[in-house]
């Protein structure tokens, strides 16, 4: 029997926002990200893995699906993602009923309305995304901005799962900024409550 290798980890702690987001971004580098909506909540992790895994396990999301924008809390979730289908590439919302707007949108197609789920296909990126900010506030919400692509879904639920084996301690779950590689990952945490300092987790083989 050979136990599981060790997953390198590092953790860094910064007093101020610009000083902690400076050395994400150069940690980050190319590699696909999110960014918080809300710059000074940031997105709930508690149950962000259970949420993926579940959408996965119901066909709603596919392992390599690229997750544009997502709200993953403990009363809902609603998701944007790009997939390939036939060649093309499309962008697809998905979200509680009870998040979407009065009106469907005019620039997408309802593929699917479930018992509360409702789901909607777009052409075009930016369409997607205004339906998704117009049907959750950003309320919770990260987006993926200032990268070439979207993280997949597969590597998202792969970091989170093994960030969460071992919590960092004394930190809020609240992410601000987040990176997934193949290789790594990169989380900045917004702080635990007045005084205390935003925390850098990062896992995985990292370039230094």
């Amino acid at each position: 029997m050979t136990s599981s290798p060790v997953i390198p980890r590092k953790t860094s702690r910064f007093e101020t926002r610009g000083e902690a987001l400076g050395v994400f971004f150069e940690r980050a580098g190319d590699s696909p990200r999110y960014v918080s909506y809300e710059e000074d909540v940031g997105c709930p992790l508690h149950t962000a893995l259970s949420v993926l895994e579940w959408a996965c396990v119901v066909g709603i999301l596919k392992d390599d699906d690229l997750l544009h924008a997502a709200r993953l809390s403990t009363e809902t979730a609603a998701a944007m993602v790009e997939r390939t289908r036939e060649g093309r590439r499309i962008y697809m919302y998905m979200g509680p009923r009870m998040d979407a707007p009065p009106a469907d949108p005019q620039e997408g197609t309802m593929v699917f309305d479930e018992p509360g789920v409702r789901g909607y296909e777009f052409v075009q990126r930016a369409h997607a995304l205004a339906h998704f900010l117009r049907a959750t506030q950003g309320v919770g919400a990260v987006l993926s901005f200032l990268s070439r692509r979207a993280p997949e879904v597969r590597h998202v639920k792969r970091w989170i799962g093994a960030l969460f084996e071992v919590p960092v301690l004394d930190v809020s779950n609240n992410m601000l900024a987040g990176w997934f590689s193949t290789t790594a990952a990169g989380v900045l945490f917004a702080p635990s409550g007045s005084g205390d300092p935003y925390v850098y987790h990062e896992i995985g083989e990292t370039k230094d």
